[in-house]
């Protein structure tokens, strides 16, 4: 199975241009996709459905999208007006050549900010079901700004992760409302922006740190950065680009797996030669 994760930037690419195509060429392969940044409303791309848009880009995939943040938007002098009832929504999505069974958007933790811009950040959960059994895929977007609001974003997310089968995910008892009881899986793959770099105090609030004999020690529990157990982190590794200074490069995008699929890990990189966004599509291949 392939894995992708990409934080599409509202359709922007490193040159400006709004184009969803060239993105949906870089993804062309991925069994399962995981996208940030997907808007509905936004004056700046035109208002534009990117969900519905990119759906059509991949007719042969399930889709679920799960908006954090959702405004209603006004008119503005000066602009084509937006059709009434237009909406502003800002989150993630995630499609998958399998079904997808069920899905919730965990609404992480923020608090509010006096000048910066702090939406409301979201983990879409989606439950696959595929031939050899189901798994969960999140779809995750941390705040950008606060080292200490990612680190509580991270407990949050973790918290809630390994509560997934106690919880009983999106519904449970669902014979009252005429459905299948949806699968409950422990394995999952969570993938995303997390605006954070290797080996930072947010990092390590999720993945555990590591000490200075043992180094970092797996736990039943704890996810597992698949790049670091795959041993292809280098020292230039990178997943975004500054679009106005190509030199500065940072490591934001990550995939983190359950223990369990750990012995499962094929290859992890990142596409670099994209330039759809400001972020690069991560490819994580997982084996049956």
């Amino acid at each position: 199975m392939n894995f992708a994760s990409y934080n599409i930037q509202y359709g922007f690419g490193l040159d400006g241009r709004y184009d969803l195509p060239r993105i949906a060429r870089s993804l062309e392969g991925a069994d399962v996709i995981a996208l940030q940044e997907v808007t509905r409303g936004f004056s700046r791309n035109g208002f534009a459905d990117m969900v519905a848009d990119i759906a059509a880009l991949f007719p042969d995939y399930f889709w679920v999208y799960g908006p954090a943040c959702d405004m209603h938007v006004e008119p503005d002098q000066g602009t084509p007006a937006p059709a009434p009832g237009t909406r502003f929504q800002f989150g993630n999505m995630v499609l998958s050549r399998w079904p997808i069974a069920s899905t919730r958007t965990l609404l992480l933790p923020r608090s509010r900010t006096l000048s910066k811009i702090n939406p409301q950040r979201g983990a879409t959960e989606a439950v696959i079901t595929m031939p050899g059994g189901a798994f969960r895929v999140y779809s995750v977007h941390l705040d950008h700004v606060s080292p200490d609001e990612r680190i509580r974003q991270l407990q949050f997310l973790h918290a809630h992760i390994n509560a997934f089968v106690q919880e009983g995910g999106s519904l449970t008892g669902a014979a009252e409302f005429d459905l299948p009881e949806p699968p409950l899986p422990e394995d999952y793959v969570i993938l995303g922006d997390f605006n954070m770099e290797p080996e930072s105090p947010e990092y390590c609030a999720l993945a555990g740190a590591a000490g200075g004999y043992y180094g970092r020690v797996a736990r039943i529990g704890t996810p597992v950065d698949a790049f670091a157990a795959l041993e292809t982190y280098r020292l230039e590794s990178y997943s975004w680009m500054d679009p106005e200074d190509h030199g500065k490069r940072m490591h934001l995008d990550y995939c983190f797996v359950s223990c369990g699929l750990v012995s499962r890990l094929k290859s992890a990189r990142i596409d670099t030669q994209s330039v759809g966004s400001d972020h690069f599509p991560l490819w994580v291949e997982i084996g049956d």
